[in-house]
């Protein structure tokens, strides 16, 4: 039984000029007689703005807003989630996930500004973005109708070919969006690449698919030594040269793309329940990161620094999953802000053919005593002391092995027989 569609007179549709989106204005137009107002944000997709509102204008839309959101989306959405040192499943580093509920936000201001009563955008059924915008725009609007034509029962558009035809037959120049057969999100953060022969996950990436970095392989045979500045876990200085932040993040790129640094290839869980491989650049986040890490290193003590460890995956989960404006995401900001308050330094990197080497480390607040690291004497402690620790820490695993022993039997914890995996 088909849907009954509601009645909207203005939609704001999220378009980024792609075939899908350059399509979806008529469409809309056409199924639910509805004025299309196509708002881009800027993230930084450099020449993918060019010529986007002509685009926008003869796909039918009444209007194109561009915002340049740049700045916002480097200090509210990725440096929280690189404070919080969020990696969702131990390699991504969500470039694409937190730049979703940005993009709503904007959506929801316009929609309210216009006089819209929904949003639209181009998410297919089976991604995450279509989570990740909708349950945004739920957040920050419930009133606000959500078309989403990938999973309406009116949208005939099954293909690539498919919705060439539709937008020929309409006079909708789409020849620049079919370019490459890779699916892409692009942002001054990172830039990901899907579908094409990456569906084979035994295939190799071609190297004529990387846009932002160069090969490792083809990176400089000399190492570069940088130093990044942090105070309270922001980045604020290169090489002691204090600079504006979106200014900083944009040189850590071009530093990590000459050098070959953040390709990352991976099969990933979606949170509709499939997987998907997905191959991502990410120059200077991989860079910074890599600081951030390591100034955290002297500077949390271990109960910290291990329970920031457990939260991070949570908060990479909420990240991923479109949970941005969530309670908990807020709650986790409040943890993290106070593990900051020192993270104060610098960190010296060399970077090399892929490689982001860690080679020093700093801090007045750091809790690494030099001192006390030191295998030498010293008043502070007795390594005698440490007899009756390991004594008490152990007594459980010697009070095991003591009954075992009684009753005859043997350790449990004998070495496992991988004889059997040898291959004939």
């Amino acid at each position: 039984m088909a849907r009954k569609h509601p009645q909207y007179k203005k939609v704001v549709l999220a378009y980024s000029g792609g075939l899908d989106t350059s399509v979806i204005v008529p469409w809309l137009r056409e199924t639910y007689n509805v004025e299309v107002i196509c708002f881009t944000a800027d993230l930084g997709q450099a020449e993918e703005l060019d010529g986007l509102e002509e685009k926008a204008l003869k796909s039918g839309a009444s209007k194109l807003i561009v915002r340049d959101v740049r700045r916002e989306f480097l200090t509210d959405f990725i440096l929280p989630t690189m404070r919080a040192g969020a990696i969702y499943e131990r390699e991504y580093l969500l470039g694409t996930s937190f730049a979703r509920p940005l993009i709503a936000k904007h959506m929801v201001e316009i929609a309210e500004q216009e006089g819209a009563d929904a949003v639209a955008h181009g998410a297919t059924g089976k991604g995450n973005d279509q989570v990740r915008f909708e349950v945004s725009v739920m957040a920050l609007n419930p009133k606000l109708g959500i078309i989403a034509p990938w999973r309406d029962d009116k949208w005939s558009i099954r293909s690539r070919e498919d919705a060439v035809k539709y937008a020929e037959e309409r006079g909708i120049p789409v020849s620049a969006t079919l370019k490459s057969i890779y699916s892409r999100d692009r942002n001054l953060f990172h830039m990901s690449h899907e579908g094409g022969l990456l569906e084979n996950p035994w295939a190799k990436p071609e190297e004529s698919m990387f846009v932002l970095t160069a090969s490792p392989q083809a990176a400089p045979d000399q190492t570069e030594s940088i130093e990044i500045s942090f105070k309270e876990g922001v980045p604020v200085a290169l090489d002691g040269a204090p600079m504006d932040i979106l200014d900083l993040f944009m040189t850590l790129n071009d530093l990590g793309a000459k050098h070959g640094i953040g390709r990352v290839d991976m099969v990933e869980n979606r949170l509709v329940g499939m997987k998907s491989r997905g191959v991502y650049e990410t120059p200077g986040g991989t860079i910074l990161y890599k600081a951030h890490q390591a100034l955290e290193s002297i500077c949390l003590d271990k109960a910290t620094l291990h329970m920031k460890l457990q939260l991070a995956i949570k908060y990479a989960e909420l990240v991923y999953n479109g949970q941005w404006y969530s309670p908990l995401r807020e709650a986790l900001d409040a943890f993290v802000n106070v593990t900051q308050r020192t993270m104060t330094g610098d960190v010296r990197l060399e970077l090399y053919k892929g490689n982001v080497i860690v080679s020093g480390r700093r801090s007045p607040f750091s809790l690494y005593r030099e001192d006390y690291a030191s295998f030498g004497r010293m008043d502070i402690y007795d390594q005698q002391d440490a007899e009756g620790f390991i004594n008490l820490f152990g007594l459980p695993n010697k009070i095991e092995a003591l009954i075992a022993q009684e009753g005859g039997g043997r350790s449990r914890y004998a070495a496992p027989d991988y004889s059997r995996f040898k291959r004939d």
